[in-house]
């Protein structure tokens, strides 16, 4: 049976799929949200205590709803915590009132021959002329093959389920990967006076604040955060890189892994190639990862100087950089029970599913193909995923403007007048 037909259905209830539907709304479309758990489910379960962001307040700008202006937040150049996040995500939803039905989950998305989709719920299923699928990218936490060959005394953890320190046994832990979430969850175990260890991967690393302002600052005024994945010298790069590692902790900070090892005892080992039992291997690139990352440090800094000298601007010197630790000898291997490790946490990120859609929209990889979230398939379209458009596509800073070009184009399609509505 059939519950009914709408022009747009919206899968996941996120700040991406809030604010399509708002968007939407706005173009006299009438939208359904879809979201198997409740609205902004990740921001509020899985994300760990001390979670905050890692861009400045300013860059939440939600359709109509930045941070600073309709929102009246008084911490523009802070870092909201995971409760001020969700929030400030709840009370767009109060001002937008989105029509969402929670706890329904989308099983199966599939082109009729008429036209437009079948969508299968749990909860019933439904027409519509459109499909905007909001989901994100981080449906299935990554784990190698070869966690399962660790010897069922070490305690396994994935950053998704991660919330504090005292979830995992005393003794040391092994945190493998340093993106965002790799060395944020780092500081939490080093602040709590645990023993450290960290697999470092081929992440790079961003300045927090530089020459009197934050980094972001210099390079949102110098328009990077405009350049499009069309107009970007390097899409491969810009696609598959990982993001910068950086924090908000404390007002905001930057993380050198040369640091905690100096200053708090951290063990660096190079990206993690194998496990038997209590045995961990490494490959021998501790030193190319930091120096890489390192390397994406300096250059950002060389970018906001070349800025400044463009522009005329008076602003304060930096020392330049130097490292502070550089690794004598690489560890290829230890033994975790030798060396006191009893937990490993896996921060190595997630992959999408998308094997409920049944539309031929995919790459060879299975990630869906599409201009600025429309693709070839007329009526089917993905929103909040990194460098939809922008750097900030699928981040606070880029939805508005990915949602209002979105809307437009769904407009089109369905042949709308174009009118605004509050």
């Amino acid at each position: 049976m059939t519950e009914g037909h709408i022009p747009v259905i919206i899968v996941g209830g996120g700040q991406a799929g809030l604010s399509m539907a708002w968007c939407l709304r706005q173009k006299g479309i009438e939208s359904i949200i879809f979201e198997r758990n409740e609205a902004f489910h990740s921001w509020r379960v899985n994300r760990w205590d001390s979670f905050c962001l890692v861009t400045p307040n300013w860059q939440c700008r939600l359709p109509d709803f930045h941070y600073d202006r309709e929102y009246g937040g008084t911490d523009p150049d802070g870092f909201m915590l995971r409760d001020e996040i969700t929030d400030y995500l709840r009370a767009f939803a109060e001002k937008t009132r989105p029509d969402i039905r929670e706890h329904v989950e989308v099983t199966r998305v599939a082109p009729r021959a008429q036209g437009g989709f079948r969508v299968e719920t749990s909860a019933g299923d439904w027409t519509c002329d459109q499909v905007v699928i909001a989901t994100g990218g981080y449906d299935t936490p990554i784990e190698p093959d070869y966690a399962r060959d660790l010897s069922p005394d070490i305690v396994q953890m994935h950053s998704v389920d991660y919330r504090r320190p005292e979830q995992l046994p005393d003794g040391g832990v092994l945190i493998v990967g340093t993106g965002q979430s790799g060395v944020q969850v780092m500081e939490d175990f080093v602040r709590a006076g645990r023993e450290v260890h960290l697999a470092v991967g081929p992440a790079p690393r961003s300045p927090r604040r530089y020459r009197g302002r934050d980094a972001t600052d210099w390079l949102y005024d110098a328009g990077h955060y405009d350049i499009t994945i069309d107009a970007h010298p390097d899409p491969v790069k810009a696609l598959t890189q990982t993001n910068h590692y950086m924090s908000g902790r404390d007002g905001g900070k930057e993380i050198d892994l040369r640091r905690f090892h100096v200053d708090h005892g951290v063990a660096l080992y190079g990206s993690l190639a194998g496990m038997d039992g209590t045995e961990v291997t490494f490959l021998p690139d501790l030193a190319k990862n930091l120096d890489d990352a390192d390397r994406s440090y300096v250059g950002i800094r060389d970018q906001i100087d070349a800025y400044i000298a463009r522009e005329g601007i008076e602003a304060p010197e930096e020392p330049p950089f130097v490292k502070v630790w550089e690794p004598k000898k690489e560890r290829t291997r230890i033994d975790l029970a030798e060396a006191g490790i009893t937990s490993v946490l896996w921060a190595i990120g997630f992959r999408p599913d998308y094997s409920w859609i049944k539309a031929d929209v995919f790459d060879e990889r299975g990630k869906p193909v599409f201009h600025r979230g429309v693709t070839d398939h007329k009526g089917l379209h993905f929103i909040g995923l990194g460098w939809l458009n922008t750097w900030g596509s699928g981040r606070f800073l880029g939805i508005e403007e990915d949602s209002r070009y979105l809307a437009g184009r769904i407009a089109e399609q369905l042949a709308v007048p174009a009118r605004r509505v509050g």
